[in-house]
């Protein structure tokens, strides 16, 4: 059995990646990789059977995996088959593989058409599914989340049949009792449910953190002189996340023991358990556990009540990549999956990468402790590297035959370059002359090694020197590489590239970020389009945390100074658009308009003077025009009062004056042009 899921986020979640055999002789093994893809390997000749890609895969990442078991196939009749138009039923089932996302939904996948086959989703979960169950007899499905739910499907009509909650926090692992009629469910603490009334038949403690895997041990009790109603006396088995010790747990008849009767201890997080089942209480039961570390662990014991001491491994499985030389040492290469074989006395592994695992038969021997295989999968991890192949070959030629020099027939021939310094020396070897100096021979040696050096590479042999060079850390090769800026060549040798110089090439890439920022900004090109092409690869490797450490802080303290910057951008935007509006604003110029005063400078004082004359004449004949209007008006009213005096007075005095009047105002308007004359 697998781990339920896979988190990187959350601390508690499993280890490992969804993997399972399938369930009829092992002739298949399916791995959900990182990446959300289900592939389908065959297990006898180690061939890639199938592969899936969901439409969702990215969001909704499978998290759980569960083929449908082989009894059902016992069931199939020639009538069922014949009927191809009908429904499919729990006796075509044996080809179905039900994978659960990080969604809440659940996909059923036919291995046979190779597609998908339906949809489990309304009414289910709303939360990520971390185990999946199938009912060996009824077909059909029970599911737990992350929602605190547990749910059974019928997978006829893709509807849910019952659902109810199963735990005050997450549910993370779920196993069916041989005889069907039962379910153990856990999160961290475990409990055992009655599948016709969905009671809760037993209470057991479980673990400190969530649990990752139950399976049952035993199919029959150890005693049989109490009636066996299918569950009591039974031994199941659970390990947990963060936990070396796998609890073994006996379903008694008194509901008071709660504890378990005896445990495994492991070296890491059990990732991968698988066992053969005793059948009698004098069969041992055989465990075989993959641990975290990429190690397997073998347990042969006789389940026969409480043991006080954990019980350690009868025999640890290791494998190892050769050492390259005397002083190399050999790494290990992580196992991710072990089953045990059908005569149980073998064990198929399954080691290396998700993306690329190898599969193998291993024969037990219960003598040795500790066996460590020495694999070379070197050839199996890294891509093959396009190489140019010519198909240009040179002809064997004979002294007698002719060589045509290329040119028009009938011209003269093509004009032979003058011979180099190496051909030269070869034609003082070919004359005999012993008189070639070893100056001679070195300076041909240099004209050779400058022609190399001066040739730019190639756009195919990029990654190879990309490569070559993070293995012998040579700066001039990195150079010729890193430097250049062509962002298509880029792409297209991190495409190319090596898995296995993923990491080097991101540690030679993070002491580059560190140096000049001009340097920097073509590192951060290579950065991008690392991280965003082999993602998926580095999402896999266990320890890259403390290998890119030194690159997150990088980008950490890089990125809190971004928000200051954005700050200051913005502010000195604002100053240069005041600044540029205001220079706009002083250098209008204002439409055009009439002068409404001219003033002239005159050379001459002359000029000035008559012109002066001029304005003061003017101005004095219009004063004296308003003067005498001023005294037109007065002697018009002196005229109207002499007359009413003149009519109160006799008639005779009153012509005399009136003639002394007339002379006097006729002496008043005669004066006054005088007296301006003699103004003037």
């Amino acid at each position: 059995m697998a781990a339920g899921g896979r988190g990187v986020a959350d601390p508690l979640s499993p280890a490992g990646v969804p993997c399972a055999f399938s369930p009829l002789n092992q002739a298949y093994f399916a791995l959900a990789s990182a990446d959300g893809q289900l592939r389908v390997w065959e297990t006898a000749n180690n061939r890639l059977h199938q592969e899936y890609v969901p439409s969702a895969h990215l969001s909704g990442t499978c998290t759980c995996l569960a083929w449908a078991p082989a009894r059902l196939q016992a069931k199939e009749s020639p009538q069922r088959k014949k009927r191809k138009s009908e429904a499919i039923g729990p006796s075509n089932q044996i080809d179905l593989l039900a994978l659960g996302t990080a969604v809440g939904s659940i996909l059923l996948y036919s291995t046979v058409k190779g597609e998908l086959h339906s949809k489990l989703i309304s009414g289910g979960h709303d939360n990520k599914v971390n185990c999946i169950q199938w009912h060996q007899d009824n077909g059909c499905l029970y599911s737990c989340s992350d929602d605190k739910h547990i749910v059974e499907w019928n997978t006829q009509t893709c509807k849910v049949k019952c659902k109810w909650k199963g735990d005050n926090s997450s549910v993370s692992s779920l196993c069916i009792s041989p005889d069907g009629k039962m379910l153990l469910s856990a999160g961290r603490t475990i409990k055992l449910w009655v599948l016709e009334t969905k009671e809760i038949y037993r209470h057991f403690t479980g673990h400190a953190t969530p649990v990752s895997s139950l399976v049952f041990t035993t199919v029959r009790p150890p005693s049989e002189s109490q009636p066996f109603d299918g569950v009591t006396g039974l031994y199941f088995l659970s390990g947990a996340v963060h936990d070396r010790l796998l609890n073994v747990w006996q379903v008694r008849s008194g509901n008071k023991e709660k504890n378990a009767v005896m445990s495994f201890t492991v070296t890491d997080e059990p990732v991968y358990i698988d066992l053969t089942l005793s059948e009698n209480k004098e069969e041992p039961v055989k465990l075989a556990v993959v641990c975290k570390d990429g190690q397997v662990h073998l347990f042969e014991h006789i389940l026969n009540g409480y043991c006080k001491k954990p019980l350690t491994s009868n025999c640890t499985i290791q494998i190892v990549t050769p050492g390259k030389g005397k002083k190399s040492t050999p790494k290990p290469i992580p196992i991710l999956a072990a089953g045990f074989c059908s005569d149980k006395m073998s064990l198929l592994l399954v080691y290396g990468n998700w993306f690329q695992p190898t599969i193998e038969r291993v024969a037990l021997s219960s003598k040795e402790p500790h066996m460590c295989l020495v694999r070379d999968i070197s050839n199996c991890w890294a891509p093959k590297v396009e190489t140019a192949i010519t198909k240009v070959r040179t002809p064997v030629m004979n002294s007698e035959a002719k060589v045509l020099v290329p040119g028009v027939p009938g011209h003269h021939a093509a004009i032979k370059p003058p011979p180099s310094q190496t051909e030269e020396v070869e034609s003082k070897r070919k004359l005999g002359e012993n008189e070639i100096s070893i100056e001679e021979r070195l300076g041909a040696l240099d004209i050779d090694t400058k022609k190399e050096k001066d040739d730019l590479p190639q756009t195919n042999s990029f990654p190879v020197l990309l490569t070559q060079g993070l293995e012998s850390n040579d700066f001039e090769m990195l150079n010729k590489v890193l430097q250049t800026r062509n962002l298509n060549l880029i792409k297209r040798t991190v495409l190319r590239m090596p898995l296995h110089a993923v990491i080097p090439l991101l540690q030679e890439l993070t002491k580059r970020l560190q140096g000049h920022p001009n340097s920097a900004v073509l590192m951060v090109q290579w950065l991008k389009c690392v991280l965003t092409v082999h993602a998926s690869y580095l999402s896999t490797l266990p320890d890259l945390v403390p290998q890119l450490g030194t690159l997150y802080q990088l980008m950490e303290s890089r990125v809190k100074t971004f928000q200051k910057l954005s700050h200051l951008h913005g502010k000195l935007i604002l100053l240069i658009t005041q600044v540029t509006a205001s220079e706009k604003s002083k250098g209008m110029t204002c439409p055009e308009q009439k002068a409404k005063l001219v003033y002239e400078e005159e050379s001459s004082e002359e000029e000035s003077d008559d012109e002066i004359e001029k304005d003061s004449d003017d101005n004095w004949d219009e004063d004296e025009e308003d003067k005498e209007s001023e005294k037109d008006e007065d002697v018009d009213e002196e005229e109207e009062e002499e007359e009413e005096d003149a009519e109160e007075k006799d008639e005779e005095n009153g012509e005399d004056r009136d003639v002394a009047s007339e002379k006097e105002l006729n002496g008043d308007s005669d004066l006054d042009p005088e007296n301006e004359s003699e103004e003037e």
